[in-house]
């Protein structure tokens, strides 16, 4: 009985495994793309650098880590993986312990988002070519990307890691922050737009049903333009020891206004977008001071950024949302019109779903004949699965920069000066660049349909 018991146990947690593994890891139906898998597969490479980060990378250069005892005490691979972790590290924070462990931390980061930058660049110029691959052999692209990071636990940071992929990182993640921009003054278009049109579409069965909706925009827009306003005060009370933060504060608080006064002056825009960007320029703003490498204008160097972190990994949240889900979404369930549903329908005895003062394209379809879009519409979709992977390419070497703060060591030397000040300016700059940059798309955004109102810019 017992072994009958235990036998019915294996097979069903097999059986389980085996649904997990084909749901996970992909299928070839018709229809699918693979996006969510590639998803996936990021998503396990973002989770894997924490931990190497934060637990494997420390553990393996600190005396008092049992990983480090316990390579030490290992002969050939052990001494093999300390040597790897440990030794680029060690030539510049040898007498630093905090140092050193945070340098093997963030080596710890750049092992798989390299990886999965790999294999995102090689995906993409397959699928430009030949696109059904992106959604088939995922079983095997796991098993790859799993022994490639198997691999690389034994690789030397430098120069492939810490040399090579740390500045391919940083150019790759400062053209994701251009389109997490796009995806951010696209989100919040919509997300204001969808509003709008379920705040008009309950207004049409009920007047006045509809306020809620509304109040609902105004709410938000509120709450982040004082936060906003909030932001700008801590920092100019934190960060206002030295003219370039008084600046870069000011020069921000200024392009708020600005964004506002300009969306508020015409008919285009939205004032639920403009409260949006208005944070995600305070959010640069505060990455900007906060990257100082002067002691004296930074009260917070060598502390960890976790709130900084927070976000970026929140924004490439949002921004995996939108790729995998959004511009090239799944073949969706495409509904007939009523006029042709009303021909199939039974004549007699039907209850009307008819509503009185809506027009035939907002009556509801409830129980009527829907139909899968045509095979064209998934070719269209596996034709642009490199795109996909471009940008998750980009994903990865942004995590990679928000991780270990673009690629530095956050602390302060003998001397009182942050480790790598030099990178920390070219920090700043980036930000700053970036910043502006957001400012420049959304202001476009605004003033492009007054230039060129006979073009559609919807």
């Amino acid at each position: 009985m017992g072994q009958t018991l235990s036998l019915a146990a294996i097979y069903c947690c097999c059986s389980a495994s085996n649904s997990l593994c084909q749901s996970c890891f992909g299928t070839t139906a018709p229809g699918t793309t693979g996006r969510k898998r590639s998803v996936l597969l990021l998503t396990v490479a973002i989770a894997t650098a924490l931990y190497f980060q934060y637990a494997v990378g420390p553990s393996i250069v600190s005396q008092s880590g049992w990983i480090w005892k316990s390579y030490r005490a290992m002969p050939g691979s052990g001494k093999f993986v300390y040597q790897a972790w440990h030794d680029d590290c060690a030539d510049l924070y040898e007498d630093q312990p905090d140092l050193l462990a945070q340098c093997a931390g963030n080596a710890g980061v750049y092992r798989p988002m390299f990886l999965s930058f790999f294999y995102f660049v090689i995906n993409a110029i397959v699928t430009s070519v030949i696109p059904h691959l992106n959604k088939e052999a995922w079983p095997a692209k796991y098993a790859l990307f799993f022994f490639g990071l198997l691999i690389s636990m034994f690789v030397p940071s430098y120069p492939l890691f810490s040399g090579f992929f740390l500045w391919t990182a940083r150019l790759g993640a400062g053209a994701f922050v251009i389109l997490q921009q796009i995806i951010l003054i696209d989100v919040a278009y919509n997300v204001n737009d969808s509003f709008v049109e379920k705040a008009n579409e309950a207004d049409q069965l009920a007047y006045g049903s509809g306020s809620g909706w509304l109040q609902a925009i105004i709410g938000v827009c509120v709450s982040l333009y004082v936060a906003s306003i909030t932001g700008i005060g801590v920092m100019f009370a934190e960060y206002d020891g030295c003219a370039g933060n008084t600046w870069v504060i000011s020069l921000s608080l200024i392009a708020i206004i600005g964004m506002t006064a300009l969306q508020l002056s015409g008919t285009d825009g939205s004032l639920l977008t403009s409260s949006v960007m208005s944070m995600y320029v305070v959010y640069l703003c505060f990455s900007i001071v906060s990257k100082n490498p002067k002691h004296e204008c930074n009260p917070r160097l060598g502390e960890n950024d976790v709130w900084g972190i927070t976000v970026g990994l929140l924004l490439t949240v949002v921004s995996l949302a939108w790729t995998g889900w959004s511009w090239s979404a799944e073949t969706r369930l495409s509904v007939e019109s009523v006029q042709t549903a009303k021909a199939v329908a039974p004549q007699s005895g039907d209850l009307n779903l008819e509503v009185p003062f809506l027009d035939s394209e907002n009556q509801p379809t409830t129980g009527l004949v829907t139909e899968q879009t045509s095979s064209s519409d998934e070719s269209a979709d596996l034709g642009n699965v490199w795109k996909l992977n471009v940008v998750m390419a980009l994903i990865s070497c942004y995590v990679a920069m928000i991780l270990t703060s673009w690629g530095t060591v956050n602390g302060l030397d003998e001397n009182h000066n942050a480790a790598n000040p030099t990178v920390g300016h070219v920090n700043m700059t980036i930000l700053g660049v970036s910043q502006w940059l957001a400012i420049s798309l959304y202001c476009w955004t605004l003033v492009a349909p007054r230039l060129f109102p006979d073009r559609d810019f919807s």
